[in-house]
């Protein structure tokens, strides 16, 4: 497991994920939360508390010691989570792959830190994790993330219909995937 907090510029830093993150992680998302609702699953208003946050942490967490994900945050110079980059279904053996999701806060966004932030998962993913390739998925309309995801080394391997419940329907999403190494498989 990766342990170690990442500077990702002078101030913001990418850590592992705590149960102590719920708080800022609920304030981040609440101020953030009319900038993303294009690109997010429709929530219950609860998801948006501490509380709500906090039960979604203890399955992340679960999850992160099964070695099914791995969560981080984004962190502001206070250590306060202003965004969050996971690696969720990670599969070993001879697949070693993984899908990729994130979010910045609103009022962090447009300053590169998704971009240098993916880079950084990417190389963690590679080095730590040994993983081979990483997918992600965006809506075909937001330019911005795949910009972020061209910009990391990410092809566009196709188009899947109706592939997530985002904002209230079933929308289409472009299918990427980064191939980190082309290296022999090893550990499990």
């Amino acid at each position: 497991m990766i342990e170690e907090p990442h500077r990702i510029d002078a101030e913001i830093r990418l850590r592992p994920v705590v149960l102590a993150d719920a708080g800022a992680l609920a304030a981040s998302l609440t101020r953030s939360r009319t900038y993303m609702k294009p690109w997010e699953p429709e929530r219950p208003d609860a998801f948006y508390t501490e509380e709500g946050q906090r039960e979604r942490l203890a399955g992340a967490l679960a999850d992160r010691e099964a070695g099914r994900a791995m969560p981080w945050v984004l962190c502001d110079g206070d250590d306060r989570a202003i965004g969050a980059f996971t690696l969720n279904g990670v599969v070993l053996g001879p697949f070693r792959s993984a899908a990729l999701g994130y979010w910045v806060d609103v009022d962090f966004a447009g300053r590169g830190l998704a971009t240098a932030t993916v880079r950084r998962v990417c190389e963690l993913a590679r080095d730590e994790l040994r993983l081979h390739r990483i997918e992600a998925g965006t809506l075909p309309y937001n330019l911005a993330s795949q910009r972020v995801l061209a910009k990391c080394g990410f092809e566009q391997i196709g188009l899947a219909p109706g592939y997530l419940h985002i904002d209230g329907e079933w929308r289409d999403h472009r299918l990427f995937q980064r191939l980190l190494h082309d290296g022999p498989v090893t550990g499990v």
